[in-house]
């Protein structure tokens, strides 16, 4: 079992006694209020009081959440929002529904939490929507280049009735799968040691020719090779080694992806192309939803709602404030702290890149997935009806003024 910087200043002794006590799902839940290294009386406190909230009556159900490699600790960094649904949730039933969170990849990595999830191993999961692709390949549909501008226009589509007809529903027919809720940033290219001494990146054609890292998703590759980025499957754990030693100049993700997953120390710039989604989801399996009472399915939906709210606000302000991404850089934050460069491109250059690679200025590179994914989803065009939606709010809408929807009422 992994143990994480927040409970650093325990011994494992003590730590699995608390387990053996109060649960270690309770334990975690308690640790996720601490910011900084609880003592061992404070997280006794707070587990003990997470334990008697949640074992207050029997549960009807009992759910795993396998969390990838989510703890309470990177959970402040990267704001996915999954305790606070599984916390929400547990309250919002009086403990009908009890969600047992495993995190630290203990039960589930990247890769294979949706096919757990799929198997029924576990009943719920956290893990990003383009690793989760190859498992469940309708996902790419949030993977053509540039069809989201920004995190503003990712967010206003989750919360949109056009989410349920583009995505969810066609997701859950196709995979068995209810897509919950997710965080929203978008990628770019994170850099490793060969651009520690090169200026900041400033055009799309000093990354051309470099050889990047790339995940699961079948689209994002198509933008990556139209962008001359040469995509290059890499193992995540060995994804590290082979950005500092130049094995590899960079590796498509997101901004805090790099600091959740300790890639900082070894990220020079953080070159902001925004061309494609990265979306750490939180998705269920239908057949558990299905055996729901309808009372407790209005509750799943209400707490993925409200997780949503809270991703929607906190992983902005996390941004800036915990991870460092803005210019100029906060003091403090893991990229001041690590001399991470946030590379601003200039919108020309985002228009450029946009025109290499999108399905709007070069559409053949994609007609052969666009019309698998639009059969997958009934004959819709799944690329022209998000990009529509999307550009149904002003351009330059910040992500934290999206107004909320419930979305399978709007």
């Amino acid at each position: 079992m992994k143990v994480s910087k927040a409970l650093s200043g325990i011994s494992r002794r003590d730590l699995f006694k608390l387990s053996s006590q109060y649960g270690m799902s309770s334990v975690l839940m308690g640790a996720g209020a601490f910011g900084a290294a609880a003592t061992l009386p404070e997280l006794a406190r707070a587990a003990q009081s997470s334990y008697e909230k949640r074992f207050a009556n029997e549960p009807k159900h009992t759910f795993r959440l396998g969390a990838a490699g989510f703890n309470e600790r990177n959970l402040l960094i990267e704001r996915a929002g999954v305790l606070e649904f599984a916390r929400d949730l547990e309250s919002r039933t009086d403990g009908e529904i009890r969600v047992e969170f495993i995190g630290d990849n203990q039960i589930c990595g990247q890769l294979n939490c949706v096919e757990k999830a799929q198997q029924g191993i576990v009943d719920m999961y956290a893990a990003s929507t383009q690793n989760s692709a190859g498992g469940a390949p309708y996902l790419n549909v949030l993977d053509y280049a540039y069809m989201f501008r920004s995190r503003a226009d990712q967010y206003h589509y989750f919360y949109s009735p056009e989410s349920v007809r583009t995505l969810r529903d066609p997701f859950e027919r196709m995979h068995g799968l209810k897509f919950l809720f997710t965080h929203a940033e978008l990628r770019g290219i994170q850099t490793g040691s060969s651009f520690a001494d090169r200026p900041t990146v400033t055009s799309i054609e000093e990354l051309f020719g470099t050889k990047n890292r790339v995940t699961g998703t079948q689209l994002g590759r198509i933008a990556m090779q139209l962008l001359n980025l040469n995509p290059v499957p890499v193992a995540w754990e060995e994804t590290l080694d082979g950005l500092k030693q130049g094995l590899i100049d960079g590796a498509e993700t997101w901004a805090s992806a790099v600091a959740y997953a300790n890639m900082a120390p070894v990220v020079t710039q953080s070159v902001d192309l925004r061309f494609f989604c990265g979306t750490e989801h939180t998705a269920m399996s239908a057949r558990a939803f299905d055996g729901l009472s309808e009372e407790l399915q209005d509750a799943v939906m209400e707490s993925a709602y409200l997780a949503q709210v809270h991703v929607q606000a906190a992983n902005e302000a996390a941004l800036v404030k915990t991870v460092g991404f803005s210019n100029p850089q906060l003091p403090g934050t893991i990229f001041a702290e690590n001399d991470v460069r946030v590379a601003d491109l200039p919108p020309e250059e985002i228009r450029k890149a946009e025109e290499m690679c999108s399905p709007e200025f070069n559409p053949e590179p994609w007609a052969q997935w666009r019309e698998r994914i639009n059969g997958w989803a009934g004959g819709i065009d799944t690329y022209q009806a998000i990009y529509d939606e999307v550009r149904t709010i002003p351009a330059d809408t910040l992500p934290e003024n999206v107004e909320p929807r419930r979305w399978w009422k709007s």
